[in-house]
């Protein structure tokens, strides 16, 4: 039978984390799926660690993808049978409902792109440490929102049609984009779209950890992530848009404790964001105040 869902899962000496991934996967309450795991030439016994499952669902392919994340998402896609396709980032794990949740509101709703509430985890301490990654239901045109708002939605609550994957290329695999590479292909997807829908429920886990791309600069890839799009929006669209990118620069700075650099950039938020943004940044400074 066909498979409903294709899962992507990307890995690259994830020893520490893929046997937790994994097992969420082969908990999960409906079964209808495949797993297609890209292994970008670990050396790490990642590989030993995905051979011993003993499951046909799961297809294992490697790459070399250079650094750049999307390749091995591309493969991916390019390998799936099912309708739906997944995403799973190999320290990220998911609910054992995930699936069976997802599967039943896709039976019951007319959308073609559906994402939900990750719980956040992470192995070291965190400064303004949140406990899930911020969603809510996008507003109409998608398009302009998302590029409002910035990216709220996780990689690892993500299923899409493999049909507008397929219509708009694929993920791009510019260098420029790691870290900002999924958002790049949902508003490209918002193109062509707006039945974008939220699921208000935790349905998997989000591992922050200290090696993972979201400790860098985000607000570097960010920008290449939205340049396209500049020429819809006018002044004050853009002025929020910067301000997203200000504020990811000025948390990026907060957490290294770079305080000089991240008050110019936390000032410009408080002027010229949204209220959650400004609030956000306001308590970054009082904090950087006492310290």
């Amino acid at each position: 039978m066909k498979p409903t869902f294709s899962i992507i899962l990307p890995c690259w000496n994830s020893i520490n984390y893929i046997e937790r991934c994994i097992v969420s996967l082969k908990q999960q309450s409906y079964t209808n799926y495949e797993a297609i795991v890209i292994d970008n030439s670990s050396t790490d016994g990642t590989v030993e660690k995905i051979n011993e499952i003993k499951d046909e669902r799961f297809k294992v392919f490697s790459i070399k993808n250079k650094g750049i994340l999307a390749k091995s998402r591309n493969l991916g896609i390019s390998k799936a049978e099912g309708e739906w396709i997944a995403f799973l980032d190999s320290d990220d794990w998911w609910t054992n409902d995930k699936l069976i949740y997802c599967n039943n509101f896709l039976n019951n709703n007319n959308v073609d792109f559906i994402y939900h509430d990750l719980e956040i985890k992470s192995n070291k301490p965190r400064l303004l440490k949140r406990k899930k990654n911020r969603c809510w239901q996008l507003k109409k045109p998608i398009l302009i929102n998302l590029l409002i708002d910035g990216n709220i939605i996780s990689n690892s609550s993500v299923i899409v049609k493999k049909e507008l994957l397929k219509k708009i290329g694929g993920i791009d695999e510019n260098r420029n984009l790691p870290a900002s590479e999924d958002y790049n292909a949902w508003l490209r997807i918002a193109k062509f779209t707006d039945k974008f829908a939220y699921i208000p429920k935790k349905l998997g886990y989000y591992f922050l950890n200290d090696q993972g791309m979201s400790n860098k600069d985000m607000s570097i890839s960010g920008r290449h992530a939205v340049n396209e799009f500049f020429e819809i929006l006018n002044r004050q669209q853009k002025m929020k848009v910067e301000a997203n990118l200000k504020y990811q620069s000025g948390r990026y700075n907060f957490q290294n404790l770079n305080f000089k650099k991240a008050k110019k950039d936390l000032f410009f938020v408080i002027k010229n964001g949204n209220i959650s943004l400004k609030i956000r940044a306001f308590i970054m400074i009082i904090i950087m105040n006492f310290r």
